[in-house]
């Protein structure tokens, strides 16, 4: 249940549509002149952790009784004493025991470890033409941010230009932009990861990939996500496109190969046509089946050449998060990502987003029982990643403390796209002749951007930090999509450091199941976290008795 609220006062922020859990709108648009926290965070960074207009007001939390499972119903401890992963660091003195001086770097890998200047990396932007428009600010964004970035499925599929050829891909273009633009700024912080679900597998793009780009890409099974149990989709409103995708073997609803359905186009019935990606494992019937399988295929990837491979798994029952988990640790992956029901989406039956699969925060919560039941039999669980509806610092660590010390990464969907967007829409504005090519949606500023500023510099608070990191030459290059992005990031950074020294952890690797308590009954009893009056109380009552 959400406990999301329309409008921020505090902030200034607010929704255009119906928010989510997350604090975005439960419809996200790429014109959208603003201003949810997401979007607003893109320009003004780590500024929007405050309540606007200092000096002139007072605010007070607007928080309310907690009801409901979820996140939302899970609140932050704070201590009064101490400081846990300063050692070897700094000292623990008071003038080192400050927020800057937390240490939110992550890394990921079973063997070869992959550091993060963030614990977070992006869902998978696969075939969705959204993702593909506005690549060059998600990617470049990422490679800054030091992030990893996921191309997700179908991309090579669904590319007219790409050559199959029974069974193996020889040219891929699309793929091949998606990997390089992010390696250019590249600097060994995040990794560019490519999934790969039935259609790749069976276009080779596993060999494609380790041919044309070596072993520096992290390679992804997909089991599944979070916001449907079918395979991706996509809608397209060319008739000849929808007959390609047909032809490459793709499942596309209706046919556009059957003369009533064509008839029904011309006429203008029907006006699009929806491809869909088959499901995995349909020719097993056990989780024996599925474990074999599983490590054959992992068996093949690694005979190519592939050092790090991870899975993707979605909001599936108990068994497939076990095996999930089990098959993952077995076979030494170096990440397991795992989205709840409630995350985002380019393309999934409404419906189905709602009413399918576990919630994120109880099977997050069995995530770390399970996790916790191999490590107790000697076997090393995989490092985690969380998905499902994740936007905001406090999500970040509540994620990361609920699964501690097992989760190294929070997955965000839909937000990270969100600066990738309105910096397009901003570039479009002071270069209209870009305006196309950046899709770009807008011919003048909005208010909502011109009371932040009039040029560009002046925008966005990530724009110095930027062209600094890339010189005054390249940073006509950089989209200003991916300058948003580092506002954000920014944002998200700050915000995380204070609440983890407000916790009393310098490091990432302190955060603990203990740094989090219940804000209602219900929650506590489906995640084993404490109560709020009950968290501690042991302590609290030595200290009274004593």
């Amino acid at each position: 249940m959400s406990q999301a609220v329309k409008q921020n006062d505090a902030l200034g922020t607010t929704n255009r549509g119906n928010p989510c859990e997350s604090g975005l709108c439960t419809l996200c648009s790429a014109d959208c002149k603003g201003k949810c926290e997401t979007w607003l965070s893109s320009l003004l960074g780590r500024k929007l952790l405050y309540p606007r207009q200092f000096g002139d007001i007072t605010a007070g939390s607007a928080n309310i009784v907690a009801q409901g499972v979820g996140y939302h119903a899970l609140r932050i401890q704070g201590y009064a004493y101490g400081a846990h992963g300063l050692d070897g660091r700094l000292s623990t003195s008071a003038d080192d025991r400050v927020f800057p001086n937390v240490e939110i770097t992550s890394t990921f890998g079973a063997t070869e470890k992959i550091p993060c200047r963030l614990p977070i990396m992006t869902g998978a932007l696969g075939s969705t033409p959204i993702a593909a428009k506005y690549w060059d600010s998600f990617a470049i964004g990422a490679a800054l941010c030091g992030f990893p970035i996921v191309v997700g499925e179908n991309v090579v599929g669904i590319d007219r230009q790409a050559v199959i050829e029974k069974g193996r891909t020889t040219s891929a273009p699309e793929l091949d932009r998606r990997i390089q633009t992010f390696q250019r700024y590249h600097d060994g912080y995040g990794a560019v990861i490519v999934q790969m679900n039935v259609e790749d597998t069976r276009n080779g793009v596993a060999e494609y990939i380790m041919d044309k780009h070596g072993d520096e890409v992290v390679m992804e099974l997909k089991w599944g996500q979070g916001a449907k149990d079918i395979g991706g989709e996509i809608q397209v409103s060319d008739l000849e496109y929808a007959c390609f995708l047909k032809e490459r073997g793709y499942l596309v609803d209706p046919d556009p190969t059957d003369p009533l359905v064509r008839k029904a186009f011309e006429q203008g019935a029907i006006t699009s046509f929806a491809r869909h990606s088959r499901l995995g494992g349909t020719d097993l019937d056990a989780s024996e089946a599925v474990r074999e399988a599983f490590m054959g295929e992992v068996a093949r990837l690694r005979s190519l050449g592939y050092r790090r491979i991870s899975l993707k798994t979605g909001a599936y029952g108990m068994e497939a998060l076990a095996m999930a988990i089990r098959f993952a640790a077995d076979a030494r992956l170096d990440l397991l990502t795992i989205d709840g029901a409630g995350g985002g989406t380019g393309m999934s039956p409404w419906n189905m987003m709602d009413h399918w699969g576990v919630p994120s925060l109880p099977l997050h919560a069995k995530t770390y029982e399970y996790c916790r039941i191999l490590e107790a039999r000697g076997i090393t669980p995989p490092d985690i990643s969380l998905a499902g509806g994740f936007a905001r610092e406090d999500h970040i660590f509540k994620a990361l403390a609920l699964c501690a010390p097992y989760t190294k990464l929070v997955c965000m969907g839909r937000a990270p796209m969100i600066p990738g967007f309105l910096g397009s829409n901003i570039e479009g504005v002071f270069k209209p002749e870009r305006r196309s090519a950046v899709f770009g949606h807008w011919e003048k500023l909005p208010s909502s951007v011109e009371n932040v500023g009039s040029r560009p510099e002046e925008i966005f608070a990530g724009w110095e930090a930027v062209r600094d990191k890339v010189g005054a030459q390249e940073m006509d290059k950089i989209p200003f999509g991916a300058v948003a992005m580092y506002g954000y990031a920014d944002k998200l950074g700050c915000g995380l450091q204070q609440f983890m020294a407000g916790a009393r952890k310098f490091s990432i690797d302190e955060l603990e199941r203990a740094d989090l308590m219940a804000a209602n009954r219900e929650t506590s009893e489906a995640t084993g976290i404490p109560y709020m009056t009950d968290a501690g109380a042991d302590r609290a009552l030595a200290i009274l008795q004593g």
